[in-house]
Order: C-alpha cells, then sequence, then structure tokens
C-alpha cells in the first residue's frame, strides 16, 4: 500500500512520523543540555535514518522532476551513509574501542570509497546501475560481513567480565540492533520489496532505541540521587549552623565542634588551633553546657552532623 500517490510504502511512513517525532524530542532535550554528547550521537544517527527511509521511499520515481540517475545516487548515498555511521555511532555512545579503526578509516575506506567510485563516477559515465550494483556491492558486502563479526567481538568483550541480567540484556539488544543491518548490503545485490528493506533496517533503530532510552532512565536516577545526596548535604548544613545560633556557640565553639565531628582528639583540636589541650577542654565544656549534653555523640546527634565513619 502507498501513500500519497509516492512509491512510499505506508509502513515506511510510519516509520517516518515515528522518526520525525522521536528526532524533535531529543532535539529538545539536547538543546536545553548540549553537554550530552550521547544523545548529540543518537540525534544523528535518527536524522540519517529519516533521510534514508525518505531518500529510499520515494526514489525513483519517473513522476518527480529529478533525474533518475541522481534519485538512484541519493538513493544509494543515504544507504552507505547509514551503514557508515553504525559503527561510529556503537564506538562513542557505547564506548566499544576495538570499534575505532573501522570507525575511523575502515568504513570511509571500504564502505564510502566504494560508493563514489561506482555509485557517483562509474555510474555517471556509463549509466548501467545494474553492472555498477553487480560490481560496487562485492568490497561492502565482504567489509560487512568483516564489519559485524567485528562489533560482536567488541560487544562481548564488553560484557564479558562480571556480568549480570541487565548487562546481557543490553548486549542481547546491542546484537539485535547491528545483526538487521548486515543484510543492508543483499538488498544491493537482490532488488527485495520496499517493505521487507524497511522492516529490516528500521528494527535495528528501534532496539537501538529502547538501549538509549534505557541508558538515559539510569543517568537521570543517577544524577537525581547525586542531586538529592547534595541538597540533604545542604539542609544539613544549614540546621547545623541554625543550631549553632540556636544554643549560642560561638565561632571558637563551632569550629572545635566541626573538628569533633570529624573525630579529631583534644590534642589534635589543640595542635590544630595552636592553643593548649587545657583551653580545649574548657571551651568543650561550655559546649555540652550551653547544649545540655555530656559526650560527643549526643553533641554530634543534637546538632545534627553526621559521625565519622569507624
Amino acid at each position: 500500500m502507498l501513500v500519497f500517490g509516492t512509491q512510499m510504502h505506508i509502513v515506511t511512513f510510519v516509520f517516518i512520523v515515528l522518526e520525525f517525532c522521536m528526532f524533535l524530542f531529543q532535539l529538545t532535550y539536547y538543546l536545553f543540555r548540549p553537554q550530552d554528547k550521547n544523545r548529540l550521537w543518537y540525534l544523528l544517527l535518527l536524522f540519517l535514518m529519516l533521510v534514508y527511509n525518505i531518500t529510499g521511499g520515494l526514489f525513483p520515481d519517473q513522476k518527480i522532476h529529478i533525474p533518475i540517475s541522481i534519485q538512484e545516487m541519493t538513493a544509494y548515498g543515504s544507504g552507505f551513509l547509514m551503514a557508515s555511521y553504525f559503527p561510529f555511532y556503537f564506538y562513542k555512545a557505547f564506548d566499544l574501542k576495538s570499534l575505532r579503526w573501522h570507525a575511523l578509516y575502515g568504513v570511509p575506506l571500504f564502505l564510502i570509497l566504494s560508493y563514489i567510485v561506482f555509485f557517483v563516477i562509474l555510474y555517471a559515465i556509463n549509466g548501467d546501475l545494474n553492472k555498477d550494483i553487480t560490481l560496487g556491492m562485492i568490497a561492502p558486502f565482504i567489509y560487512a560481513m568483516v564489519l559485524l563479526w567485528v562489533m560482536f567481538q567488541a560487544i562481548y568483550r564488553k560484557y564479558k567480565i562480571n556480568r549480570d541480567k541487565n548487562q546481557y540484556f543490553d548486549e542481547i539488544a546491542m546484537y539485535g540492533a547491528v545483526s538487521p543491518w548486515a543484510a543492508l548490503t543483499l538488498f544491493g545485490f537482490v532488488e527485495g520489496s520496499q517493505l521487507l528493506e524497511v522492516l529490516c533496517t528500521n528494527t535495528g533503530i528501534i532496539l537501538i532505541t529502547i538501549l538509549f532510552i534505557r541508558k538515559s532512565i539510569k543517568s537521570t536516577r543517577l544524577e537525581y540521587l547525586q542531586l538529592q545526596n547534595i541538597s540533604n548535604n545542604s539542609e544539613s548544613q544549614l540546621s547545623f549552623e541554625e543550631n549553632c545560633v540556636k544554643y549560642n556557640l560561638t565561632k571558637t565553639e563551632i569550629q572545635i565542634t566541626q573538628f569533633l565531628s570529624l573525630g579529631m582528639s583534644n590534642k589534635e583540636i589543640a595542635e590544630k588551633m595552636h592553643i593548649s589541650e587545657e583551653t580545649v577542654k574548657k571551651h568543650i565544656y561550655h559546649i555540652y553546657r550551653k547544649t545540655t549534653v555530656k559526650n560527643r555523640t549526643s553533641l554530634l546527634h543534637k546538632l545534627q552532623i553526621n559521625s565519622p565513619k569507624q
């Protein structure tokens, strides 16, 4: 079933709408937090996927007033570009360091170069797309198999040590995200249906989206706990200062109380403040009297100070 009198299948259109909505949402979030590089890599992935689905769904079409050769170059180019970005995305977003060479050098050499030579230069010269596909897909197909194996190995090594249930989920999901893209080069050799191609390639994006959202939730929860901890510490500090005012402690007595909270002895406090140990004892006596306590533990509890860890 096609939409709007174009060559685009309804399923392709649905994926485009969904991915466009996700793109706008993630872009808005990124503009608020531009330091979030993982979200930037994901935004680029979504953008390239949108371009791939749109060009693959619309081109080639005689009714569009663009030369068929340009349409073909654009459609295949978006596919090559999307496939080329995949290793870079996994290298950056999931910190798979063993993919660095492939992401930075292998992909330009075996994928981008093949596209430029066969689908741009030779196609522009001879106009025989079928012949150019046969020759131009050989190196990408072989490299795709190599790259698939390398990515599997990188994922396996990352989760090999200290695996738990959550890590197994991440590993399986990443395998699932990578696998459908191995079939992309096959569509170059065989004229398959647009529906099959779209379902195959977009399955990987769906799994990556699940991984990204899951990772974002973990990161947000951790950030929330950190902020909550800082807030609690601030409230605790404010309560301490309020209590010091409440019990009329002097600046010297407050300083000594803080040293007591660190577990320092009277002698250590005396050395720290350059006063005698007897003077420290007198100050502590006045602190106990003002706060109506008899020992350090009661004092720290009353002033709401965390005791030092033993």
